[in-house]
C-alpha cells in the first residue's frame, strides 16, 4: 500500500469499485479515525518555544531577572510598549467554551482543545502568528452556560494578547459575547465561526457570481441554518450590497420573517431579529418554495448528506450556485448537488474542490490587525479581507471547480494582512500607522521564518513522521466499516 504523506491520493487507495458516496463516507471516516491516532502520537499539536538566544545560563539576567525588571517598569510608564518588548504583538487567544464545536455540539470544556489548538497551529503556519488555546468554563452555579462568565474572563486576560479569537460558542450566547467585547476590549475580539466564515463566503460568492455572469444585489439569495455563521453572512452580504428584500433564510423551525415572535420575544436572539426585520418580506414559509428559481444556496446548517434535497437543487434558477458548509459532513454531497443541475458546489472541506473555509482568511486578516496593534476588527475590515481574496483568487484565474485561492496559495495571507491593516489605517482603530509595502513584507517574512522554523524541526527529528502503519489501520478500518454497511 503506497500512501502519500501528503494525503493526495487517498481516493487512489479505495477499492474500484466503490461508488462516489461511499467514497466520501469512507474519507471522512478515514480522516476522523487518522486524526484520533495523530494527535496521540504527537500529544496534541503545539508546544512552546522561545524566539530568543540563549548563550549561557548568564543570559537569564537579561532574559528575567534582575534584567526584566526594566521591561516591567517600561511597561508600566506606556502600556503601549507591551507590544513592542513582549510577544503580545503577536499573540491571539483562542477562546472558547467547546458548546458548539465543529458539528458535534456540546463537546464539554477540554472538548474544544483539539479544534482550538488545530486554530493556533494554522495561525503559525499559514499567518506567521502564535496563539494559545484557551478553554473555560462558562457554566454558572445552575449548571448552565453564562455569556457573562467569558465576557468576564476575556476582559482579564486581554492585557496578555493582541487580538482574541473567539470559537465554538453556542448560539445565542455567542452574540452578546462578541458584541459585548468587540466594545469594551482594547484589542480586536474576532468571532471566527460567524466572522471568518462569513468573509470568505462572501468571498467565494463574489467569484460564483462573476462566473455565473449574475449581480450581488439581484440575487436570490436562500440561507439554511440561522446560526452565529448564517447569520453574520447574511450581514455582510447586505453590508456588501446585496438585496435583502431577495434574501430568505431559515433557522429550525422554519423562514424568518417579522412575524417571528418567538425570535421577537427572545432578547438574546437580537441579531436574528434584524434579519427578521430586513429579508423575506412576502414571508415565503418553506423551503421547497423558497428555492424555486433562486441562484444562491448558502447552507451552514446540520451536518449531511441528505440535509439539503435533490429536488430543491433541482428547482434552482440555471447556473445555481450550492454552498454546502456543515463540518464534518456537507449539507448534501458535492457530486449529488452537481448531478442536480448545480453550476458551483463548494463546501467547507479541503478535500472537495472549492473549500470554502476560514483557514484562508483568518490568518492573514489577524495578522494585518496586529501589525498596525489595531483596536478592533470592523465589518469594514472584515469586507475588505473578502475582496482582498477574490480579487487575488480572480487574479491568478478562476473557474467553476476553483472560485477561489485554497491554503497553499502562501502570498494571499500577505496580501490580506496589507489590505486589511490599510483598511483598519483608514478607519481610524489602530496604534500605529505604516505603509501597505511595510505590512505585506512584515507578514511575508513572517510567514516563512514560521514555514521555515516547521521545515527545520522535522529535518531535525524534533518532529517525527507518523509511521507507515497508523495510515494502514485507519484506511482499513474505514473501508471496512462503509463495506459492512452495504
Amino acid at each position: 500500500m503506497n500512501i502519500d504523506l501528503q494525503l493526495k491520493n487517498l481516493n487512489d487507495l479505495f477499492p474500484s469499485g466503490f461508488s462516489e458516496e461511499q467514497k466520501a463516507k469512507a474519507k471522512t471516516i478515514f480522516l476522523k479515525n487518522f486524526s484520533q491516532e495523530a494527535h496521540r502520537f504527537y500529544r496534541g499539536k503545539m508546544q512552546t518555544i522561545p524566539k530568543c538566544g540563549i548563550y549561557g545560563f548568564n543570559w537569564f539576567n537579561i532574559w528575567y531577572t534582575p534584567g526584566v525588571s526594566k521591561i516591567s517598569t517600561t511597561i508600566r510608564e506606556n502600556n503601549d510598549e507591551s507590544f513592542a518588548l513582549s510577544n503580545r504583538g503577536n499573540l491571539v487567544a483562542v477562546i472558547s467554551d467547546s458548546t458548539r464545536v465543529l458539528g458535534d455540539g456540546d463537546c464539554t470544556p477540554p472538548g474544544g482543545l483539539g479544534v482550538m489548538e488545530g486554530k493556533a497551529m494554522l495561525m503559525k503556519y499559514l499567518g506567521g502568528v502564535d496563539a494559545a488555546a484557551l478553554c473555560v468554563d462558562s457554566r454558572g452555579a445552575d449548571g448552565k452556560n453564562d455569556p457573562q462568565k467569558i465576557i468576564e474572563f476575556v476582559k482579564m486576560v486581554q492585557n496578555s494578547f493582541g487580538a482574541v479569537n473567539l470559537e465554538d460558542i453556542s448560539q445565542p450566547n455567542c452574540f452578546k459575547v462578541l458584541d459585548d467585547l468587540r466594545e469594551a476590549c482594547d484589542i480586536p475580539v474576532w468571532h471566527d465561526d460567524a466572522q471568518g466564515t462569513a468573509c470568505v463566503t462572501l468571498a467565494g460568492l463574489i467569484n460564483a457570481l462573476k462566473l455565473a455572469e449574475k449581480k450581488l444585489n439581484e440575487a436570490k439569495i436562500v440561507l439554511l441554518g440561522a446560526g452565529a455563521s448564517n447569520t453574520t453572512v447574511a450581514r455582510l452580504i447586505i453590508a456588501d450590497g446585496g438585496d435583502p428584500s431577495k434574501m430568505i433564510m431559515f433557522d429550525t423551525k422554519g423562514s424568518l420573517h417579522n412575524d417571528r415572535e418567538d425570535i421577537k420575544n427572545d432578547k438574546r436572539n437580537y441579531r436574528k431579529w434584524e434579519l427578521c426585520e430586513k429579508t423575506n418580506p412576502r414571508k415565503i414559509k418553506t423551503m421547497e418554495e423558497a428555492m424555486k428559481d433562486a441562484d444562491v444556496l448558502i447552507a451552514l446548517s446540520s451536518p449531511g448528506p441528505d440535509t439539503v434535497k435533490r429536488e430543491w437543487i433541482r428547482s434552482m434558477e440555471k447556473k445555481a450556485i450550492v454552498f454546502v458548509c456543515a463540518n464534518p459532513v456537507p449539507e448534501i454531497w458535492p457530486y449529488a448537488a452537481k448531478e442536480e443541475g448545480a453550476f458551483i458546489v463548494a463546501t467547507g472541506r479541503g478535500d472537495f474542490p472549492n473549500q470554502v473555509n476560514n483557514s484562508i482568511c483568518f490568518p492573514g486578516l489577524l495578522k494585518g490587525a496586529l501589525l498596525v496593534r489595531a483596536k478592533k476588527i470592523t465589518d469594514g475590515m472584515a469586507i475588505r479581507c473578502a475582496h482582498s481574496i477574490a480579487d487575488y483568487s480572480e487574479k491568478r484565474g478562476i473557474s467553476p471547480e476553483n472560485i477561489i485561492v485554497n491554503m497553499e496559495e502562501t502570498d494571499l495571507f500577505a496580501h490580506e494582512a496589507a489590505d486589511v491593516a490599510q483598511q483598519a489605517i483608514g478607519e481610524g482603530v489602530t496604534r500605529i500607522v505604516i505603509s501597505r509595502d511595510e505590512v505585506y513584507n512584515q507578514a511575508k517574512a513572517d510567514i516563512a521564518s514560521s514555514r521555515k522554523l516547521f521545515d527545520d524541526l522535522k529535518k531535525l527529528g524534533h518532529i517525527a513522521e507518523p509511521p507507515a502503519e497508523m495510515f494502514e489501520t485507519a484506511l482499513a478500518k474505514a473501508i471496512e466499516e462503509v463495506t459492512s454497511k452495504q
